[in-house]
């Protein structure tokens, strides 16, 4: 008795089922499986976790915070970068949750702060990217004893920028202004603005954060250097908020309170982060970096802390 087409094409189309299911489904799971147990990539396979003393305490592969319970930096840590992944707010310790891995989202025209309602109806400050920057650096710099300044941002760690009133030309700018508002600094937290004069009309703090939308907005240079000592990895988050890494530069300014802290010199800190750096890979495709992570597990095997 000859099958019908109908059930010769289904027919096939089972077994097309049956040996795609076994080799995607099996064979090539099982593949990838034992290619990742080879010596050599095993470790990345398993997630490159970092155990000490049987306990796993992390990974190399993904960034931690060293921070205490109010979110304050240990002093006997280096400091990681800041992370965007799962971080409440501008101002807290929270971060580097794997399962909310992402970016701020905020851009260089971020520059501006804003107030929101929060979830449970109250009214709250949602600084822009160059506040947050300068509010970092400033942190930083008072926490290292370095100079924090930098360009667009004042002394108080607030972004510089004017909201410039008044008639514009043919170009958009304002050819006389009338009234001029330093729109990130608060009546009630800066009653005087980090610039007196803009274009000799004085400059007056911000009733309210977001508004005087009406005005040319004007971020101002001041005398930040072009180079600051806070390098920008210091005050920005990496785009999976997980990267473990920092610059050596970023490193080197803290090497200075590590020392103190663990009180031993700071030669042998400085070896520690040079044993922890990494070069460029290839020898040529990116920038040196040093695993933060592994860098603060050396440090508590070779000079454990004793505060």
């Amino acid at each position: 008795m000859r099958m019908s087409t109908w059930m010769r094409q289904h027919l096939a189309a089972l077994r097309a089922l049956l040996v795609l299911t076994v080799i995607t489904g099996i064979v090539y799971p099982v593949a990838v499986f034992a290619v990742g147990q080879v010596p050599g990539l095993k470790d990345r396979a398993d997630g490159s976790l970092i155990e000490v003393d049987g306990k796993v305490v992390g990974s190399s592969l993904i960034g931690q915070p060293f921070t205490g319970a109010d979110g304050a930096a240990l002093v006997q840590y280096f400091q990681s970068r800041p992370s965007a992944a799962g971080e409440l707010s501008a101002d807290t310790g929270d971060g580097y949750d794997p399962l909310s891995t992402s970016a701020s989202n905020l851009g260089p025209e971020d520059i501006r702060d804003v107030t929101v309602t929060d979830d449970a109806g109250d009214t709250v400050t949602k600084p822009g990217l160059l506040t947050t920057v300068c509010a970092r650096s400033k942190e930083i710099a008072d926490r290292e004893g370095v100079d924090g300044r930098r360009p667009f941002c004042t002394e108080d760690g607030i972004g510089a920028v004017l909201s410039v009133i008044g008639p514009r030309d043919a170009d958009g700018q304002v050819s006389r202004p009338v009234a001029v508002y330093s729109v990130n600094e608060l009546c009630s937290r800066h009653p005087t603005p980090f610039l007196e004069r803009y274009h000799g009309v004085a400059v007056r703090c911000a009733s309210e954060l977001g508004g005087y939308t009406e005005g040319r907005i004007v971020p101002i240079h001041g005398d930040g250097p072009a180079e600051p000592a806070v390098p920008a990895d210091a005050v920005t988050a990496s785009g999976s908020g997980l990267d473990p890494h920092i610059s050596p530069e970023y490193a080197t300014i803290q090497i200075a309170r590590i020392a103190r802290a663990r009180g031993i010199s700071e030669q042998r800190v400085s070896d520690l982060v040079e044993a922890n750096t990494s070069g460029r890979v290839l020898g040529f495709l990116g920038e040196p970096t040093v695993d933060v992570v592994e860098l603060n597990l050396a440090l508590d095997r070779a000079h454990p802390y004793r505060g």
